[in-house]
């Protein structure tokens, strides 16, 4: 998927752990398959392969995964969307070289085609077809998470009492630490990303942070973040970094983008309004907001 997984897992049995690993290494690996856009022979690509021309007959699992994703999109009102596969690339470099902002109109027109109301699901054929030729469906919000939790499912099937999967930080967490504590989870922080500026104690718990810390552009002395918001074609602003913590590794990976798309006070509006699901979202000029349902501990 692009990403680094990470599984740490406590047990007595250390051969024993390692094949609980191994087989959910190897249902990772399975998903990637049927998800990433690197293979031509994945579902992914073929669902894209023939928009606008014929639906294309998928897994139950991707199909499912599509239709939670069209929640989310409804949810956010469009802030997500699998479909940002579809925005011409070639706008976007967020190196050196970009030394200023596409015109508003390119820019909008390079997001014509995303549109999750365009992705049209068949159950009863298992089928995806999206309605316009170009549009291109794209799983990098939320396919890492559904990764993270499916690894987790199969380890505590197998009898794994305690762990936690980190994917590319985006971490799901059950049980605790062998001192009986529940796991503590630095969240990074955006202008130091090898420093923490804060930590939890969670366990039963996943989280994800979306930031623009890694990979961004400052043009006229603002700094832009890679994230391109859906609806203008231009990139995000506003906020350094969005963490979202909830009980599904899933969700909490679908909801930090969109929440840093919708800006800090629309973002927190929706989270407060969602039952077990709590945010901390840092803003361009490093002041720290959180939702209602979080205490924050500082070093």
């Amino acid at each position: 998927m692009g990403n680094r997984f990470e599984l740490s897992v406590i047990a007595e049995d250390e051969q024993w752990a390692y094949e609980c690993i191994d087989e959910a290494v190897t249902e990772i690996q399975r998903i990637e398959s049927l998800l990433t856009t690197f293979n031509e022979s994945s579902q992914t690509c073929l669902i894209n392969r023939f928009a606008g021309i014929q639906p294309v007959e998928v897994e139950m699992e991707v199909l499912d995964l599509i239709e939670r994703s069209l929640r989310i999109s409804k949810l956010t009102q469009g802030a997500f969307d699998i479909t940002y596969g579809s925005v011409d690339k070639s706008l976007w470099n967020f190196d050196a070289q970009m030394t200023a902002l596409p015109n508003p109109a390119i820019a909008r027109q390079s997001v014509q085609l995303i549109n999750y109301r365009n992705i049209i699901l068949n159950r009863e054929d298992s089928t995806v077809f999206l309605k316009e030729k170009g549009m291109r469906i794209g799983f990098g919000g939320i396919g890492k998470g559904y990764a993270a939790e499916r690894g987790k499912y199969l380890l505590k099937a197998s009898g794994i009492t305690s762990g936690i999967l980190n994917a590319a930080g985006d971490m799901t967490t059950w049980g605790h630490q062998p001192n009986g504590k529940p796991w503590t989870i630095g969240i990074a922080d955006p202008n130091s990303k090898n420093d923490l500026f804060s930590y939890l104690d969670i366990t039963n718990m996943a989280i994800a942070t979306s930031g623009n810390y890694e990979k961004y552009v400052i043009i006229d002395g603002k700094k832009y973040s890679h994230t391109i918001n859906p609806k203008t074609g231009l990139p995000v602003s506003g906020i350094k970094s969005t963490t979202i913590i909830c009980a599904n590794a899933e969700v909490a990976d679908a909801l930090a983008t969109p929440v840093t798309v919708m800006g800090v006070k629309t973002g927190l509006d929706l989270i407060n309004q969602m039952k077990g699901i709590a945010c901390i979202i840092i803003d361009d000029n490093d002041r720290i907001y959180t939702s209602r349902n979080i205490k924050l501990k500082s070093r």
